[in-house]
């Protein structure tokens, strides 16, 4: 696993500060924010250092440079180094706005190519296909606010499918005035805070970073001797086909994307023990999702955590799933689960364990990780501690 964030760059630095309960946003000053509805955002303070193996001709925009080093963390935290010909490697990526630097430069000189190429959404994908030298598929997913899950999701298949032995797979986007002058049009930008499941939320706040994980074959890993931080189990992706921003007031649609993950895992839904919510703060979703997990799980939503880290990191677009996947890992790895920051008055209609405040220990094995998005995607994956499934027997 990798990551880059405004809670840390490494992936010690992203843990300690979620779960001491500490927040990464903070005014943006990169550029005028002075037109939007918030300069708050969840800003990458420190740009890492580029890798090695990155081509010196590779575009040196942002997004990219938290792209590779995220990257190189996960790489390194198993033992590989370009070339990546040992085993079939291909690699899935998620972006909701790819380059927003580049699409800057472009409107600003027009007849500039360099940046007009460096802005298409396979910009991350090819530069790691060349880099790293993977023979395997490799491709982009964009499916708004659900994409980093999506991406981990549809690496899971290619390697179940035996298109692929590993996978590359993960989310980024950096923030740019091009994304967030949209966003605030659309008005899901809070002028306050973000304040998942609390009475007072008004909208979401928005952040940046990547967060890669290296994904294998279970034989391929065991063949190895790495370390194996979780196993996925199972994973779900649908679509509302509802309205454009809006969920459906009773949470249908996703209420089939998390049952489709459940089912995908092979367990009955009471042996989840944390789940890691989309809980953007918006006034309609954090209702609806938490129908949603009442719809799967029953009795069992009410007896275990349900958390959002977005009060700490804010939404951050293409790499918000696969950054709480990361912290659901972190999350069977400390049976901790991660706390829900600016949640002081609760919605009563958001009546679970949202853990305010403060991490909650809690003896956590399995995990579901929620993401839904503009456009009506929703996608859900469920993931355990390593050899979970052989030790209780699945759904029995």
């Amino acid at each position: 696993m990798g990551v880059v964030s405004c809670l840390g760059n490494t992936v010690e630095e992203f843990a300690e500060a979620l779960f001491e309960g500490r927040s990464g946003l903070c005014p943006i000053d990169r550029f005028d924010a002075s037109g939007l509805r918030n300069a708050l955002m969840g800003v990458v303070r420190q740009l890492p250092d580029r890798p090695a193996w990155l081509a010196a001709d590779a575009p040196r925009y942002r997004d990219l440079a938290y792209l590779a080093s995220a990257t190189d963390q996960a790489l390194g935290a198993v033992g590989l180094a370009p070339p990546l010909t040992d085993a079939l490697t291909g690699c899935v990526l998620s972006t909701n706005f790819a380059c927003g630097e580049a699409i800057a430069e472009t409107e600003a000189d027009p007849t500039g190519g360099a940046a007009f190429a460096s802005s298409r959404f396979d910009t991350g994908v090819a530069m790691l296909a060349r880099a790293l030298e993977l023979s395997g598929p490799s491709q982009c997913v964009s499916v708004s606010c659900a994409s980093g899950t999506a991406a981990i999701g549809v690496a899971c298949d290619l390697i179940r499918l035996g298109r692929a032995e590993r996978v590359i797979a993960g989310g980024y986007d950096a923030l740019a005035l091009s994304s967030q002058a949209g966003l605030s049009c659309l008005r899901t930008i809070s002028t306050d805070t973000v304040r998942p499941f609390d009475v007072n939320r008004s909208q979401t706040i928005f952040g940046e970073g990547a967060c890669i994980f290296v994904l294998e074959d279970l034989s391929l890993a065991e063949s190895r001797g790495v370390p194996i931080r979780a196993e996925i189990l199972g994973h779900g992706l649908n679509n509302n086909a509802y309205h454009l921003t809006a969920p459906d007031k009773e949470g249908e649609g996703i209420t089939e994307g998390v049952r489709m993950a459940v089912r995908d895992a092979g367990i009955d839904p009471s042996r989840i023990d944390y789940v890691n919510a989309h809980g953007t703060g918006t006034e309609y979703h954090d209702v609806t999702e938490v129908k949603a997990i009442k719809n799967v799980l029953g009795t069992r939503a009410y007896e275990i955590p349900v958390s959002s880290t977005k009060g700490a990191m804010g939404h951050t677009m293409g790499a918000a799933g696969s950054m709480e996947i990361l912290a659901s890992v972190l999350a069977i790895e400390r049976d901790e689960a991660p706390p829900t920051l600016n949640l002081s008055d609760p919605d009563p209609e958001c009546d679970l364990d949202h853990v305010p405040l403060q991490s909650k220990p809690a003896p956590i094995d399995v995990v579901l990780s929620n993401s839904a998005g503009i456009g009506g995607g929703n996608a859900s994956i469920v993931l355990a501690a390593p050899g979970w499934m052989d030790r209780k027997g699945g759904a029995a």
